[in-house]
């Protein structure tokens, strides 16, 4: 008789999440028109950071096929932020250019235009480190860390706590 030994647990292979939820998400674009989502998760870096700051593409309208016919190209819908809706209108070329190129053909003929706010929270900008005297301030009224590393890390802790 064999003599049996507790099973080792194998390694643990973690996926990231974008490969785990890639057909829901798959799904929600192709639902828009996008074929793939590439457009909207790198339009910063297809349009362009002066462009991208203030439009986003919303949806593809693809027209219908006609049989026997070429299909032609999609219209792309960009949601463009009320004040600055005639200036990206006047990159419109520039914009087709960008997107025909990364899709490598001519995909899309031409831009529509929605005036609404953007989708994305604009993030706030990163505070700066604590001003040294709130954290000197702090670090007197910390009483007795010995270690001097975890009392100036708290004290900075602390100045930004305040400070917020």
């Amino acid at each position: 008789m064999s003599k049996l030994r507790p099973m080792k647990p194998g390694p643990i292979s973690a996926k990231p999440l974008s490969l785990l939820l890639d057909h829901v998400f798959a799904e929600a674009y192709a639902k828009q028109g996008f074929a793939a989502r590439e457009l909207v998760t790198r339009w910063a870096q297809i349009a362009g950071p002066e462009i991208a700051a203030h439009a986003e593409p919303l949806k593809m309208q693809w027209p219908r096929p006609v049989e026997g016919q070429p299909q032609e190209p999609a219209t792309l819908v960009l949601r463009v932020e009320g004040p600055m809706a005639l200036e990206i209108q006047h990159s419109a070329d520039v914009i087709l250019e960008r997107v025909n190129r990364f899709f490598g053909w001519s995909a899309v003929g031409k831009l529509a235009f929605r005036q609404a706010p953007l989708s994305r929270a604009r993030r706030p900008a990163r505070p700066g480190p604590p001003d040294p005297k709130s954290v000197a301030k702090v670090a007197e009224s910390l009483g007795d860390i010995e270690d001097e590393e975890l009392k100036t890390a708290l004290a900075r802790l602390g100045a930004a706590i305040k400070r917020n």
